[in-house]
């Protein structure tokens, strides 16, 4: 008979799923440490994809976490503590696209989502730390990621693992950036959210299912807004020790079917 302890554990342990993109990431981040892959691109693609897919699961598990000690005990059962991206709200919306916007535009886009029950949870600061507990999760992602290059510790560290590695905290720190936004749908108005008065969250609500996708909009569409972003980005990353060139070369090897750019090859 399965007593509630064994449910519970069951309900914690970690998925197979999440341990199958971990070890992904570990054996194409050797082959691009090593040189080991005849085709660089392709290693860096998979070790950046993988990580950028553990990273998001690491977003929602923390949401989840904290969630769970502020006083959503239903989190368990939902397999949210799994670390399984099969078992967030919509799959296609958490892995799916934020890989796909990787692929197209080298943008961190933030990933949907774990539900919540809000209603069980008591006391503004609570909900304002569950929102902030994700993007919080890429800020940590983003921090290691540039530890090499902030420490001067790159000696002996392969060309091609530094530009993996200086793409993959791009990433990070767009999704970061993204996050914090105010903007509905999005952590950033999680975190303000509790603090606003019924009559304005009222008014609000019906544009927070799109709020995602305005903001991509206006990166998209608004040269001057996606100029302003990503000099924003790259100053927060030359400040960390990762240049320019890093980050293009990274998004170039990334997208090895386009081929090298001979800059990246000589660099």
């Amino acid at each position: 008979m399965t007593t509630a302890a064994s449910r519970r554990s069951s309900d914690r342990r970690i998925s197979p799923v999440f341990v199958g993109i971990v070890a992904v990431m570990a054996v194409t981040g050797w082959a691009t440490w090593t040189g080991f892959a005849e085709q660089p691109g392709v290693a860096v693609f998979l070790f950046v994809t993988a990580a950028w897919i553990v990273s998001l699961c690491l977003h929602e598990y923390a949401h989840a976490r904290t969630a769970l000690h502020s006083g959503d005990i239903s989190i368990g059962a939902k397999g949210y503590l799994t670390l399984n991206p099969l078992k967030y709200t919509h799959a296609l919306l958490s892995i799916v696209l934020p890989v796909i916007f990787v692929i197209m535009g080298g943008i961190g886009l933030p990933g949907g989502a774990v539900f919540i029950e809000r209603n069980r949870i008591r006391g503004r600061w609570k909900h304002s730390l569950i929102s902030a507990a994700g993007p919080l999760t890429n800020v940590l992602f983003a921090v290691v990621c540039t530890a090499p290059f902030w420490l001067h510790a790159l000696d002996g560290v392969p060309r091609d693992f530094q530009f993996a590695l200086a793409f993959l905290a791009l990433l990070q720190v767009t999704a970061a950036l993204l996050n914090f936004l105010p903007v509905p749908g999005l952590d950033g108005y999680g975190v303000i959210e509790p603090w606003l008065s019924y009559n304005v969250k009222r008014q609000v609500e019906p544009f927070a299912p799109f709020g995602l996708l305005f903001v991509f909009a206006v990166l998209l569409w608004i040269p001057s807004v996606n100029t302003a972003f990503f000099d924003v980005i790259h100053s927060l990353l030359n400040s960390l020790g990762i240049n320019e060139i890093q980050t293009y070369c990274g998004q170039e090897f990334y997208r090895f079917w386009q081929g090298t750019n001979e800059v990246c090859s000589v660099s």
